[in-house]
C-alpha cells in the first residue's frame, strides 16, 4: 500500500504543477495581435510579420512605428486571437488629426466585444474625403480588459499616417460585418472529488502568484503612447527587411560591428529559404545610438538628402580607429513623405548578404525626423561619380579603366541582380548611380534611397506625380508600370552602356515625355566608342520590346564571364 500511496501523492503533485503552469500560461499568454506577411508586404514591401502583441507580450518597438499608408491604399488588415479559455473583452476607439481630409475610420467588426479564440482577420477602412491634400495621423486605441485573476486594463495605441489627396475619395461601398463575439471555453477536469480538490489547490497557487506579481505593476498599462495629443513630434521607428537565416553582413571589416555575425563571402547565388520574421526583431539587431555615429566630411548633398563619410564608434573601439561607413540622412527641409521614402527604400535590400551588394548595417532613429542609415564604406564612393572622374581626370589622377575592368564591373552588378532575383526581389532602379566602388574596382549594388534627390537629372515626372528613372525603364515599365526580372535586365543593359561611356547620360537628346514613342518605334542607344561588337550585342539583347525575348540573368552572367576571360587572354 505504501508504494501506491506514494505514487498517488506524486501524481497529485504532478497534476497540481501542470494545472498551475497551464493557468499561469493562460494568464500570461492572453492574446496575439499582428500583421501577416502579405499585409506587411503590401504596405512596406517586406516579407515579414509585424507583431504588436505576441503571446501576451507587448512589443514596444512595433507600437512605436508610425506606418505610412499611401493614398492608393484604403483598407488595412489586422490578425488577432485570444489564447485564453475565458473571454477577453476589448473596445476600440480612434483619434483622427484632420477630419476634413479623412472620414471616420470604419471597422468590419464591432467596436466593443471579445477577442476571438480562433485566429481571425479584421479590416480597417481609412476613407479620404477628397477635399484636401493632407497627411492625416490616425491613432487606433485598444482597451483590453483582463478577467480575473488578472483585472488589468491594457491600452494599446497603433499609429498610422494616411496620405490623402484632393479628389481622391473612393467610390467603393463599405460593408460592415456583424460584431464578432468570441465564445469562451472551460477547463475539463477529471472525474471525482479528488480532482476537484486538486483544481482548487491549483487556483489557490495561481492566486498567490498573481498577488505577488500585482505588487510589481499598475492596474492600467499603457503601450504605444497617448493618442489625444497628436503631437507633430510623435516618435517613430523605421521598418526593416528581415535578415536571411543565419546570415548578417558579409563585408569583411564590419564583421565586428555590434550584433552582426560574420560570414564567408562567396560568389554563389544560392539562397536559404527566407521565413517571415518579425520586423521589430530585425530593427533591434541593427539599431545604433546617435552617440556612436561620428559624421566626417559630406560626400553628396541634394535638396534635402545628404550622404556622409562617418566613423562608427563601438564600445571598445577608439573613435579615430572606428569603423568607416557611409551615412544617408536628411536635412530639416525634408518632408514627412521624403523621410519615409528614405527609410522605405533604404531597407529594400536588408538581409541580401552577398559580396556584390552593399548591405544596410545600422539604423539610428533617435531623431525620427532625421533618421540615419549606415552602410559599409567604399573609398571611391558612388560609381557614376567615379566614372565621371575617370573620364575627365588627367593621367595619373584616377584609374585608367580598360574594357576588361568595365566588363568586370558589369559582371559584379549582374551577380548582385542574380542574387536578388533568387530572393524574388526586383530592384527596379539598376544604374551606376545606385552602385559604389573601391580602389580595387570592387563594385556593390545599393538601394536607391536618396537617388532622386542626389541625381535629379536621372529622374523625371511625366505628370503622374511620380519621379521615375525614365531613360532606364523598360518599355512595359514606362507604359504600364510593370516590373519583373526582364525589366531589371533592360535597366542592366542601360547600366552596361553607362559603364562603357564612363557615366554619360543615356538618350540625352530625347525628351522624357517622348521616350515611349522613341522606344515603341524601335530606337535604342547607339554602340559606344571602343565598345566591342560582341559586348554591344549582349547589351542590345537586353532591350528587346518583348520581355520574354530578353536574355535571362544567368545567360548574361555566362556571357560576361566568357567575355571577361577572353579579354584576359589578350592582355
Amino acid at each position: 500500500m505504501a508504494p501506491d500511496f506514494v505514487m498517488v501523492r506524486l501524481l497529485t503533485v504532478q497534476i497540481v504543477l501542470s494545472l498551475c503552469l497551464l493557468l499561469l500560461r493562460d494568464v500570461a499568454a492572453s492574446f496575439n495581435l499582428y500583421l501577416r506577411p502579405h499585409e506587411v508586404n503590401r504596405l512596406l514591401g517586406l516579407n515579414a510579420e509585424l507583431r504588436y502583441v505576441n503571446n501576451g507580450t507587448v512589443n514596444d518597438y512595433a507600437l512605436g512605428f508610425v506606418v505610412m499608408v499611401p493614398d492608393h491604399i484604403s483598407e488595412l488588415h489586422f490578425t488577432w486571437q485570444s489564447l485564453r479559455h475565458s473571454p477577453i473583452p476589448y473596445s476600440i476607439t480612434f483619434t483622427v488629426s484632420n477630419p476634413e481630409a479623412l472620414s471616420v475610420p470604419q471597422l468590419n467588426i464591432s467596436r466593443t466585444g471579445t477577442i476571438p479564440t480562433k485566429e481571425e482577420v479584421f479590416r480597417l477602412v481609412l476613407q479620404c474625403t477628397g477635399k484636401v491634400n493632407a497627411e492625416v495621423e490616425v491613432f487606433m486605441n485598444f482597451n483590453i480588459t483582463m478577467v480575473p485573476p488578472s483585472s488589468n486594463i491594457t491600452h494599446l495605441v497603433l499609429k498610422r499616417k494616411k496620405i490623402c489627396l484632393k479628389d481622391d475619395g473612393s467610390n467603393g461601398t463599405l460593408m460592415i460585418a456583424d460584431a464578432m463575439v468570441a465564445t469562451g471555453s472551460s477547463f475539463y477536469i477529471g472525474v471525482g472529488c479528488a480532482c476537484a480538490i486538486i483544481v482548487l489547490m491549483a487556483i489557490a497557487a495561481v492566486t498567490m502568484y498573481m498577488k505577488t506579481m500585482k505588487a510589481r505593476r499598475t492596474d492600467v498599462i499603457h503601450y504605444g503612447g497617448s493618442s489625444p495629443a497628436l503631437s507633430a513630434t510623435t516618435q517613430g521607428h523605421t521598418f526593416l527587411r528581415p535578415d536571411t537565416p543565419n546570415n548578417a553582413s558579409s563585408v569583411g571589416s564590419y564583421a565586428s560591428f555590434k550584433r552582426l555575425t560574420p560570414i564567408t563571402t562567396t560568389t554563389s547565388v544560392q539562397v536559404n529559404e527566407t521565413k517571415p520574421m518579425d520586423i521589430s526583431e530585425q530593427i533591434a539587431e541593427i539599431r545604433i545610438e546617435r552617440s556612436k555615429i561620428l559624421l566626417q566630411e559630406k560626400l553628396q548633398e541634394g535638396t534635402f538628402g545628404q550622404i556622409y563619410h562617418a566613423v562608427i564608434r563601438d564600445e571598445d573601439v577608439i573613435a579615430s580607429h572606428g569603423l568607416h561607413a557611409f551615412v544617408k540622412t536628411v536635412t530639416d527641409q525634408a518632408s514627412t513623405i521624403q523621410v519615409s521614402l528614405l527609410t522605405a527604400e533604404g531597407m529594400m535590400m536588408l538581409g541580401s548578404n552577398h559580396k556584390c551588394i552593399l548591405p544596410l548595417i545600422g539604423l539610428c532613429t533617435d531623431d525620427p525626423h532625421h533618421p540615419m542609415l549606415v552602410y559599409p564604406y567604399m573609398n571611391q564612393g558612388n560609381l557614376k561619380k567615379f566614372l565621371h572622374k575617370c573620364l575627365i581626370a588627367t593621367e595619373g589622377h584616377c584609374h585608367a579603366l580598360m574594357t576588361r575592368d568595365l566588363v568586370a564591373m558589369a559582371l559584379q552588378i549582374i551577380q548582385a541582380i542574380a542574387f536578388l532575383h533568387k530572393k524574388k526581389l526586383i530592384h527596379r532602379d539598376i544604374a551606376t548611380r545606385n552602385c559604389v566602388v573601391d580602389d580595387w574596382l570592387q563594385v556593390k549594388l545599393t538601394d536607391n534611397a536618396l537617388s532622386r534627390d542626389l541625381f535629379p537629372s536621372d529622374y523625371h515626372c511625366l505628370g503622374d506625380n511620380e519621379n521615375r528613372p525614365i531613360k532606364w525603364l523598360a518599355i512595359e515599365s514606362l507604359l504600364k508600370k510593370e516590373f519583373s526580372w526582364a525589366s531589371d535586365v533592360w535597366a542592366f543593359g542601360v547600366t552596361m552602356w553607362e559603364l562603357m561611356t564612363l557615366g554619360q547620360q543615356p538618350y540625352v537628346e530625347i525628351d522624357p515625355f517622348e521616350m515611349h514613342l522613341y522606344l515603341r518605334d524601335g530606337y535604342r542607344l547607339d554602340q559606344p566608342k571602343n565598345c566591342p561588337d560582341d559586348l554591344f550585342e549582349v547589351m542590345a539583347c537586353c532591350w528587346s520590346t518583348v520581355p520574354e525575348d530578353r536574355p535571362s540573368v544567368s545567360h548574361l552572367m555566362g556571357c560576361l564571364q566568357e567575355f571577361h576571360a577572353a579579354l584576359g587572354r589578350f592582355i
